[in-house]
């Protein structure tokens, strides 16, 4: 178990450099590759004091357990610690739910853009970032679109080149990202472009179902199992046999079935609830989550040996704020969509592509449909500017009823919001666990409201 050490100031940055004049790296693209320097980490001091690992595929990950890149043995290093990530941005640095964090120029960090040079500390260990002599290269794919999902940027193109040797595979996916970022969208697209795509797509949303009904969607069940079951039942995993199972929001499964998952998709076989009768189930597995599922292990909330096997390919889809020369043509096919015809207003396009949309695509769809509705491009922005500023629920006769209806929404979330960072003295961590909602989402919504600064959002300590 990780052992927990002394307290240190806590600071979150998107850009720190440490050992360079210049603190980002630039990475770049080449029409048709991107091109990065590939990272590497040695041990400085520690008990593995000497030990050296590099990136795969612009990818390290660091901790005591089996599968990192950087496995170490300092039982104060979480199983898993930190990942390092090759971006357009540079080389970035994640903490990943580790108990004693990343301590850089003597403030814990939560992310971090690293400059060659750069020394830090996790636990007892001391670690250098370096960079590798030879520039790496990734091919981009020629293609802006795959299935219905579809961008331009570097971060999709990069994912639209992997997707279809995946899909033309057996091999088990997980899809991470935030909500919103359609996940499920890649996972039927990745469904349709496979061999499997005449067959059943079973989908499984492990969050929207009762703690006390998942097992039986999961394995079904027989008559009379329990009080209720009058007839047979056939669960979800099997209805997908011959097919691709979708595990949605896997990171909200019980821990208590995690052992029964586990060994449907070691053995592809499942067993009915009251029933005896081992069943073989020929599927393809995809997984997605919203949660950091490496922080969920730390924590205990998900067990290893299920990561160790979903975590064979693994994908993370960006949100919107990193992949911003994608809103317009985003926006430009939900009005299409919306309106019956193409060219979304100019002032419409202009305020949304400054928006951060901590939704992503989801609440930017929403946002388009609204706009469209309500005939006016900009109400929607200017609905959340006076949520944000002077909040009334007074009638105006200028406002349909779905635009007042809309307002009334933003205030009563603005007020929601204020509320619960004033109770938890605007700590984000303990007000978000206090919500059951993700932190990021919180702090995205914060600062749609101007409650929370960008300062506050990323520095602020996680007490």
């Amino acid at each position: 178990m990780t052992q927990f050490i002394s307290n240190v100031p806590r600071l979150s940055t998107r850009r720190f450099g440490y050992g360079d004049a210049v603190a980002t790296h630039a990475m770049g693209t080449g029409g048709t590759t991107f091109r990065y320097q590939r990272a590497r980490l040695r041990v400085l001091e520690g008990p593995d004091r000497g030990l050296v690992a590099d990136d795969v595929e612009g990818d390290l990950a660091c901790g005591t357990a089996p599968g990192n890149q950087l496995q170490l043995s300092d039982p104060t290093v979480s199983r898993y610690h930190l990942t390092i990530t090759a971006t357009t941005k540079g080389t970035l640095l994640r903490d990943a739910g580790s108990t004693n964090g990343i301590v850089l120029a003597g403030c814990r960090i939560e992310s971090a853009y690293l400059g060659a040079g750069a020394v830090f500390q996790i636990g007892q260990t001391t670690l250098r970032f370096e960079h590798v002599e030879v520039e790496a290269q990734q091919p981009l794919s020629a293609q802006d679109t795959f299935g219905r999902a579809f961008g331009r940027s570097v971060a999709m193109r990069r994912l639209f080149e992997m997707l279809p040797r995946i899909a033309s595979s057996d091999t088990i996916v997980l899809l991470e990202g935030e909500t919103g970022t359609g996940k499920t969208m890649i996972a039927d697209a990745i469904h349709q472009a496979s061999p499997r795509r005449a067959m059943p797509f079973s989908v499984i949303d492990c969050g929207a179902i009762p703690p006390s009904l998942i097992e039986s969607e999961l394995f079904g069940h027989e008559r009379g199992a329990f009080t209720g079951a009058l007839q047979q039942r056939i669960g979800a995993i099997e209805a997908g046999a011959g097919g691709t199972v979708f595990f949605d929001e896997i990171g909200e499964l019980p821990l208590d079935l995690q052992p029964r998952l586990l060994r449907a998709i070691e053995d592809r076989t499942i067993k009915r609830v009251g029933g005896q009768q081992q069943i073989q189930v020929d599927i393809r597995v995809i997984a997605a989550t919203n949660k950091d599922l490496r922080a969920a292990v730390n924590r205990g909330d998900f067990r290893a040996d299920l990561y160790y096997r979903l975590h064979v390919v693994s994908l993370r889809l960006p949100p919107l704020r990193e992949r911003r020369l994608d809103i317009p043509l985003l926006i430009e096919q939900f009005y299409a969509q919306f309106a019956g015809h193409a060219g979304a207003p100019d002032s419409l396009v202009d305020a949304f592509t400054r928006h951060d949309w901590p939704g992503n695509v989801r609440e930017l769809r929403s946002a388009v449909e609204r706009a469209v509705l309500l005939g006016d491009p900009g109400m929607w922005t200017e609905l959340t500017e006076t949520a944000a500023s002077e909040p009334s629920l007074a009638f105006d006769e200028k406002l349909t009823f779905r635009a007042s209806k809309d307002r009334a929404t933003m205030i009563w979330e603005r007020e929601y919001l204020r509320e619960l960072l004033a109770r938890h003295k605007g700590n984000l961590s303990r007000a978000a666990r206090a919500a059951r909602m993700d932190r990021t989402h919180l702090r995205e919504l914060g600062r749609k409201y101007k409650l929370v600064t960008a300062a506050q959002g990323d520095n602020q300590a996680d007490e």
